[in-house]
């Protein structure tokens, strides 16, 4: 059954977007793109300003036809001399007209080629930098982390954020400029007529302030809701079959209604805000143009003098007439427009900062700390002494640089020790206590105890996907947190009982252990693993591709497959954690014949509830709530009588 989703503390009541996000973003595309964002941003402006004043033009070309008409009405010149007299000059604005439009068109089309090369590249490196940064987190991120709602922050949240960039920006810029452009031409005009706009423009604040302050707080939590209902539903979609055979389908259902509830809810406390604001403001704009027609109307009527700046310079006429009206008609509308435009925009701004917050916060997790300075180099033996070398010798040697400047070579020989180990997952909640173990090189060590006794933690320790509290644990006789993780890792060969497999051929699923590894001993590994007869008898062998983590193989299948790919990586340890336990009886007596062989030299870690599997280790060791309460062989700890003996007779159940 599915994991009940809990709604997030504060979600209802909203979460205010981060500060400096889009700063932040802005940043980021400056120096993504130092010369191409400047330039988009002129083109822009340019844009912006010229798609301002086509109405000033028309003033000037309704004042000619007025002026025109006029002379003819007065008898000054001959309607058929009308246009000889004052063509040239209408002519004139009009082939201004055309050219500003001309200009526009080409620095839009320019402009439109630079946006969607800045956009598509910056949402390229910005997911390169957030997989690179993922694959620096630690184990522990991916543990706490559903992985839907991960890759949520590859889906809707970089979405949101192509939007803002590709459009809510360049959009925004734009009705920002027109509206300045227009606020300075309309003032140059008619002081009069522009105090009755700046009446509709408090009342425009006003209402922003009250209605549109409400939406940007709850974008945010529709982003994070939007990454748990993916979550939720990568999590069904992983479980469908257990979900039919339990016949958890109703309540499956159910479970997906209050997450589904939940991002409804969310969405429309967004909405609503954002739904209310356009419509308001675009009624607001209606009604300033109704007001100064009506209010042009009777200036014109009534003579009134027009005070402006342009008046002060006599480009303006110094009494409000139609032409004047007309124009500052047409100015009003497309400045209230644009100021809709604005607050749209802002909308959708603010949609995106709340997924540009999202991504934040991901590429802003803290790295894995790797404070480890011994490294695994290819070593040989000359004259008895340890040395490095370029070439591979299948010798490896840690080299240990010291404070007095010295170097030191140890043979990588398989050698760990874990000495009165504590570890906690959470504070105040011990997982182990007090492990102590000695496994030396060759030796096969065995955890056997229930589900949650400690076995796996034990292996995420050695390998460091978490550091211990307490104690130390020693690799060759040196403490494994001096020793580089990317190093140490690739010391251990690691089977775990989830089987994962890449999309890919065979061949390419087992090179994974080692890329450089050749056909050749890609093909001994599977034999030496047991996979080499399955293989073979696939529609294309080694070639044949894998997708859906294996989807064509068996459970089985694939768990051979990831034996092959520890196999090809030739380490000196070995951890196997379940690593036969979805294999069936006949195929796990190929596969011990495989291990057994692969086991040789090696230090291995078997973790194992089918105890058949560890029988023949060296050293046994019973775990029960973090503690070791038995350790020993086989034959030893039968005779002791104690808690593997009941295991292995059945008088007590392993869980």
């Amino acid at each position: 059954m599915a994991m009940r989703q809990r709604t997030p503390k504060g979600a209802g009541r909203g979460m205010p977007v981060q500060k400096g996000v889009l700063g932040r973003t802005i940043k980021m595309l400056f120096k993504s793109y130092p010369k191409m964002v400047p330039i988009t941003l002129v083109l822009i402006i340019v844009n912006a300003i010229i798609s301002s004043i086509p109405s000033v033009f028309m003033e000037r070309i309704f004042t000619v036809v007025g002026d025109a008409l006029k002379a003819i009405a007065d008898g000054k010149i001959a309607v058929n001399a009308g246009w000889t007299a004052y063509g040239a000059e209408i002519i004139k604005y009009m082939l201004i007209l055309i050219s500003l439009y001309v200009v526009s068109l080409i620095s839009g089309a320019i402009n439109k080629q630079l946006l969607a090369i800045i956009t598509q590249g910056f949402l390229k490196k910005t997911r390169e930098q957030m997989f690179n940064g993922m694959q620096d987190l630690p184990i522990k991120y991916f543990d706490t982390h559903n992985n839907g709602d991960i890759m949520s922050y590859y889906t809707n949240d970089i979405d949101a954020l192509r939007q803002m960039v590709g459009e809510s920006i360049p959009q925004l810029i734009t009705s920002s400029i027109m509206v300045i452009t227009l606020f300075f031409i309309m003032l140059w005009y008619s002081v009069w007529l522009m105090l009755v706009v700046l009446i509709g423009i408090v009342f425009i604040l006003l209402v922003t302030k009250k209605v549109g302050g409400g939406a940007g707080k709850y974008f945010l939590a529709q982003q994070r809701a939007t990454g748990k209902m993916e979550g939720f539903i990568e999590e069904m979609m992983n479980g469908q079959k257990v979900v039919k055979v339990f016949c958890h389908e109703e309540e499956a259902k159910a479970d997906f209604d209050k997450v589904n509830d939940f991002l409804c809810d969310q969405s429309n406390r967004a909405h609503r805000y954002a739904n209310m604001l356009m419509p308001i403001l675009g009624n607001i704009g209606h009604v300033m143009y109704v007001i100064v027609a009506i209010l042009g109307g009777v200036f014109i009527l009534n003579g009134v003098g027009n005070v402006s700046l342009g008046v002060a310079v006599g480009s303006v006429v110094s009494i409000i007439g139609i032409p004047l009206v007309v124009s500052f008609l047409q100015m009003t509308r497309q400045f209230f427009n644009n100021i809709n435009q604005v607050s749209n925009q802002v909308n959708s701004v603010v949609m995106g900062i709340a997924g540009a917050k999202r991504l934040f916060d991901l590429i802003d997790e803290k790295p894995e700390v790797d404070n480890g300075y011994v490294t695994l180099v290819n070593a040989k033996e000359v004259d008895d002494e340890i040395v490095e070398c370029e070439e591979f010798t299948k010798m490896w040697a840690w080299k240990h640089p010291h404070g007095d400047g010295t170097t030191t070579y140890t043979k990588l020989c398989g050698d760990v020790v874990l000495s009165e180990v504590d570890f906690e997952y959470e504070e105040g909640k011990p997982v182990l206590h007090d492990v102590t173990i000695f496994a030396k090189p060759g030796q096969k060590v065995a955890f056997v105890g229930a589900t949650g006794a400690g076995k796996t933690t034990i292996t995420n320790l050695i390998n460091r996907f978490y550091d211990i509290a307490d104690g130390k644990i020693r690799y060759d006789g040196i403490n494994i947190n001096k020793i580089k993780k990317a190093d140490l890792r690739r010391s251990l060969g690691i089977v775990l009982q989830e089987t994962n497999l890449f999309t890919g051929t065979v061949m390419d699923n087992i090179r994974y252990g080692k890329l450089n590894a050749t056909d050749d001993e890609c093909i001994a590994a599977a034999k030496l693993a047991g996979a080499d007869d399955f293989i073979t008898r696939l529609p294309d062998g080694y070639n044949t591709l894998l997708t859906g983590n294996g989807a064509n193989l068996s459970q089985g299948q694939r768990q051979l497959v990831a034996i092959a790919r520890a196999a090809v990586a030739d380490p000196p340890v070995m951890i196997l954690d379940e690593a036969t336990s979805s294999i069936d009886t006949r195929t796990e007596a190929i596969v011990s014949r495989g291990m057994d062989a692969l086991m040789q030299g090696r230090t291995v870690f078997v973790i194992a509830h089918r105890l058949s599997t560890v029988r023949n280790s060296d050293v046994i060791i019973v775990l029960d709530h973090g503690r070791i309460i038995e350790r020993g062989s086989h034959e030893k700890l039968i005779e002791e009588r104690g808690q593997y003996y009941q295991l292995y007779t059945g008088a007590f159940e392993l869980e």
